[in-house]
């Protein structure tokens, strides 16, 4: 696809999120991984095998087309997008977590997106899928497109802390105003499409959301972790990075339909995550216990 959304807008605007991811994240945010160990493992075992199969449940539950399948897939594995740390710190969860989560997940999801999505194409064997598929090549460009912007913001931040913290809100800004045209951008490309693909993906894509919220939520705080932490996890787990999804279906699979799944969650997902926040918090019987950090 040679189109200017494929070829200019998609890479320029998934390079700024993740320069922003970068200026936000130091070495210690990975070191912090051998000291919370707990919260940190429960949250990524989540993430890369649990949420894949959560989504692989509403797909044939709701028998999506092949391609808006793929789709969903492709986005439960994309990991937690920079959003989640501005819901976390909106509702007291542990932002640090937050930070750690999504540097820890996007150098995993550079060789398990790949992975989640062939098995997906292997599966559902959309029309045309003899072209999709991420390859050797296709992998590298993910890996490029993804670790590059962020290496790139961690030595600037490592270099120049000062101008990293000058730049990190302007960069947010940014972020979120280029995921709003590139959302739009996919929806204008698919208009003749927009109200079959809502009709499809608009409720499974609600429920993915909720499902991933409550478990990233429940099942740590089940297993002993810290309220603050469990709602980072939840917002980790629950909010993806959509920009990062659609860019791959388009720029990298050439395909705007498998994009559709990631764009309308992208829109859907904010009330969704607000209305979750509200409800965790306000039905928090001990809030006291969510502001006690957890032990390894």
């Amino acid at each position: 696809m040679d189109s200017p959304l494929a070829t200019v807008l998609l890479p320029a605007a998934l390079a700024i999120v993740m320069l922003g991811l970068g200026l936000s994240l130091t070495v210690g945010d990975f070191a912090r991984v051998g000291r919370q160990p707990r919260a940190v493992v429960i949250a990524l075992l989540l993430q890369l095998l649990v949420l894949p199969a959560v989504c692989f449940g509403l797909v044939l539950a709701f028998d999506l087309p092949p391609l808006l399948a793929v789709g969903m897939l492709l986005l439960a594995a994309s990991p937690g997008g920079t959003t989640a740390n501005l819901f976390s710190h909106l509702f007291r969860g542990d932002v640090a977590l937050n930070i750690t989560l999504t540097a820890v997940n996007s150098l995993i999801a550079v060789l398990t997106l790949p992975v989640i999505t062939n098995l997906a194409i292997s599966w559902f064997d959309p029309a045309g899928a003899g072209s999709l598929g991420l390859q050797f090549g296709k992998t590298v460009q993910v890996f490029a497109v993804v670790l590059v912007p962020v290496a790139v913001g961690m030595l600037v931040r490592r270099r120049a802390p000062g101008f990293a913290d000058r730049m990190d809100r302007p960069v947010r800004v940014l972020s979120a105003v280029v995921l709003a045209l590139v959302i739009v951008g996919t929806m204008v490309a698919e208009r003749e499409n927009i109200s079959g693909y809502l009709r499809d993906i608009g409720l499974p894509a609600v429920l993915f959301c909720v499902l991933s919220l409550s478990v990233g939520f429940l099942v740590p705080r089940a297993l002993g972790v810290v309220e603050r932490q469990a709602i980072a996890s939840s917002f980790e787990i629950g909010i993806h990075n959509s920009t990062l999804a659609i860019a791959v279906a388009i720029s990298v699979l050439g395909s705007i339909e498998l994009a559709v799944p990631a764009a309308v969650y992208g829109v859907l997902m904010f009330p969704v995550a607000a209305a979750f926040g509200w409800a965790i918090t306000r039905s928090s019987r001990n809030p006291a216990a969510a502001g006690t950090t957890a032990g390894g």
